[in-house]
């Protein structure tokens, strides 16, 4: 990574800091920039999966199963919540994607990956009261009509 995104990126706030190097990241696989990868991620990554079990194309990329051109994952939307950051993609009616990545000190250490599955992200953190509140939910434009499985992702 560029001395100079390293050094603006530090300067964001941790949130707008972990959606910059998720969307380096995605950059990085995209042009096959297997060091900056590698250098993103912890090597004790811990992961997480749902969906067909043909479909782990993230993983396959990043352990080198495959190569990174082998499925083309196109961010259509990254939103950060606390240290979470989610990234949601889709081609057409057939193929649906959203990943979730933890970072820690600026580097990822969890990932979840979804794939043709529906996703709300819930905060069930205690406040004092008996409801929670929904954070992000899935909204793929191409899929409306489509029946996935739905999961609940609780921060």
């Amino acid at each position: 990574m560029d001395i100079t995104n390293v050094d603006s990126v530090a300067a964001a706030p941790p949130e707008n800091q972990n959606k910059a190097i998720v969307n380096t990241l995605y950059k990085g696989l995209a042009s096959g920039d297997t060091a900056t990868v590698a250098g993103l991620i912890a090597t004790d990554l811990e992961w997480w999966f749902h969906g067909p079990q043909n479909c782990h194309h993230m993983m396959k990329m990043l352990t080198g199963k495959c190569s990174t051109t082998a499925f083309k994952f196109e961010p259509r939307s990254i939103d950060a919540i606390d240290e979470c950051v989610i990234v949601e993609g889709w081609e057409g009616a057939q193929v649906y994607w959203v990943h979730v990545w933890t970072l820690k000190d600026g580097l990822i250490t969890h990932f979840r990956e979804y794939f043709n599955t529906w996703l709300t992200v819930k905060d069930l953190r205690p406040f004092g009261c008996s409801s929670s509140t929904t954070l992000w939910q899935s909204h793929p434009r191409d899929l409306t009509k489509r029946s996935l499985p739905g999961l609940m992702f609780a921060i």
